[in-house]
């Protein structure tokens, strides 16, 4: 494995492991910060490897692969949160320097030690349990009421591995499945997750970074909008947020990115709830994500400092930058693939019909339904932010032509 071409001057190479759309887009911010970027990548066509030189294929899975890849860098973070134990724990007895360590990625690789984690620091979460059996999914729901949301601990997202649930009968296969990997030691070992479903008002984002130093900042809460458990748009900053309700949001993720240790950028995902007693604006915490995150693409254009530029200054211990808001509101719309495979005139369409919109595209083949680009703009006029982002991502899409 060849060695990453180092900038002059003593900068240092970031190893990220995976070549997705989130490695691509620390390209940019590395370049100007005179930072050299390798990425252990997918395949030779991964997202990231057609941006940035270094970019060894190798299986985030294969311990050895993964060694080798980090032996030439002076830190190494993830482009996503499936990299296994082992290959953590090999990269740890190395003396390579992770970020977040593999003791603060567990929590956003298992959703059971998530929620017990969060639980021990006081942080609000849906009522939740642990179920292995039929009488456990029953007992549960016999506290919170039909219907419940069921989740596999590891491995789901974008709506994946997650199920509501109307009776114990539309989970017979996940049990089972349970039971066989008890024994097995499989992904279902520790059971499934149980939340009650939330009535939540609409869906908020908290995206903070934190150095190595305990050097911590955060962006402005978001809402996300979700459609059929895809995030579709984010408004930044969330309108009409209650003051009140965005210092505890901000605070809660501040104070889980402290106690569960990590480092770079995290993101908390929130439910906008009412309290029962007071009837006031309140949060519970839905996800986690220890990565730059959808819900902060829009700081690309949006922020003083963007959210791929702090997670590099953030993994080397740098000072973070501002992450104030540049104009009152920012929407990032994201982009999905169509039928329409010939995204360049679009994109010049796009360009034309709009200079103020910012477009991302990530160098993936288009099919239906696949993220393959963000668009951001911003202004003071929300409603005409939304339609304007909601146009560009559709055109892109080919839901519409004009």
């Amino acid at each position: 494995m060849s060695s990453p071409q180092r900038a002059p001057g003593g900068f240092p190479v970031v190893g990220i492991i995976g070549g997705g759309q989130l490695a691509r887009m620390c390209a940019g911010p590395a370049a100007e910060l005179a930072i050299t970027l390798s990425v252990l990548a997918e395949s030779p066509d991964a997202a990231a490897a057609q941006v940035i030189p270094s970019a060894p294929v190798g299986d985030h899975r294969d311990v050895e692969a993964v060694r080798a890849f980090a032996r030439e860098c002076d830190v190494v973070t993830f482009d996503h949160e499936h990299v296994p134990a082992d290959v953590l724990a090999a990269l740890e007895a190395d003396g390579v320097l992770l970020h977040p360590s593999p003791a603060a990625l567990v929590f956003a690789q298992d959703k059971l030690a998530m929620r017990r984690r969060l639980t021990e620091i006081d942080v609000a979460c849906p009522a939740w349990a642990q179920a292995r059996t039929a009488s456990d999914v029953e007992e549960f729901a016999a506290q919170v009421g039909w219907p419940v949301i069921a989740k596999t601990p590891r491995g789901g997202y974008d709506g994946k591995g997650v199920r509501v649930v109307a009776g114990v009968e539309d989970l017979h296969d996940w049990l089972d499945q349970a039971t066989l990997d008890a024994a097995n030691g499989g992904p279902l070992a520790e059971g499934i997750l149980l939340e009650e479903k939330v009535d939540f008002t609409r869906e908020l984002a908290v995206l903070v970074a934190r150095s190595p130093s305990d050097q911590a900042a955060a962006w402005p809460v978001v809402e996300t909008v979700q459609t059929d458990g895809i995030c579709t748009q984010v408004l930044a900053p969330a309108p009409d947020l209650d003051p009140h309700l965005a210092a505890v949001a901000t605070e809660a993720g501040l104070r889980i990115a402290e106690n569960l240790g990590v480092t770079g950028v995290f993101a908390v995902e929130m439910f906008e709830v009412r309290d029962p007693e007071t009837g006031s604006p309140a949060y519970v915490v839905n996800e986690l994500a220890m990565r730059p995150h959808n819900s902060g693409h829009w700081s690309m254009d949006g922020a003083v400092t963007g959210q791929f530029e702090q997670h590099l200054r953030a993994v080397l211990d740098l000072p973070l930058g501002a992450p104030t808001p540049r104009e009152p509101f920012t929407v990032m719309a994201n982009v999905l693939g169509g039928e329409y495979p010939e995204l360049y005139p679009a994109y010049r369409h796009l360009m034309a019909r709009d200079p103020g919109l910012k477009v991302h595209l990530y160098g993936k083949g288009v099919r239906p339904g696949r993220k393959i680009g963000h668009v951001n703009v911003s202004g003071t006029d929300l409603e005409d932010l939304r339609e304007r982002a909601a146009h560009a991502a559709d055109y892109l899409t080919g839901v519409i032509t004009a």
